[in-house]
């Protein structure tokens, strides 16, 4: 039986939501004086006052906070008890989540394109403007991150358990992302490569 094509009132929203999320993620990870907003050293924002500055209805912001695939977004309330809000990571402004190290999976992998991986392949991964590497738990996450940067996908597989071995701190956000510093070379298997305790135990 064929499925009906979805109209184009649901595809337009569904757009308007996806561009609503970009809003959001400018205004609180990179850019928040373009929208009047001064966050705080945590990096959150009073809910009300950032409704009016990005000029959105509250319903709008709750269906962004709960659909969004990787929960960029957090709402809670404050000391003083009003709600606020902030992103997860991936800010380019500085800001302190007050992450903990924590002891991460042996294995976590990166999603980007072939275009990037010589690059990588030379120098390793590094966080660019932003304050951390993120790293995700499965090859699915990975590629759905790495697709976004366009073309194709290759998903490169990180030993974390031999970086925590040589002291590599790790931490994990609250949405679930592994962050840390850089990823040297030494520490990733591409499609073709092995990764550094893969070496070893060959040489053993």
């Amino acid at each position: 039986m064929a499925v009906p094509a979805r109209n184009n009132l649901a595809v337009n929203h569904d757009e308007s939501l996806i561009r609503l999320s970009k809003r959001m993620s400018l205004a609180l990870r990179h850019a928040p004086e373009r929208f009047g907003l001064a966050p705080d050293a945590a990096g959150w924002v009073p809910l009300a006052r950032f409704l009016a500055a990005l000029r959105i209805t509250r319903a709008d912001l709750d269906t962004v906070v709960a659909g969004n695939d990787k929960q960029r977004f957090a709402v809670d309330h404050g000391p003083d008890g009003a709600e606020r809000i902030r992103a997860n990571q991936g800010h380019s402004i500085p800001v302190d989540l007050e992450l903990t190290p924590q002891a991460p999976p042996a294995r976590l992998y990166h999603g980007t394109n072939t275009a990037a991986l010589a690059s990588i392949r030379a120098t390793g991964l590094h966080r660019g403007r932003r304050h951390h590497v993120h790293l995700s738990t499965d090859t699915g996450t990975a590629h759905r991150v790495g697709a976004r940067r366009g073309g194709p996908v290759v998903i490169l597989t990180v030993d974390a358990a031999a970086m925590t071995n040589d002291g590599h701190v790790f931490y994990r956000s609250a949405n679930g992302v592994w962050l840390t510093d850089t990823v040297p070379p030494q520490y990733l298997r591409t499609p073709e490569q092995p990764t550094s305790q893969e070496r070893l135990n060959h040489q053993r």
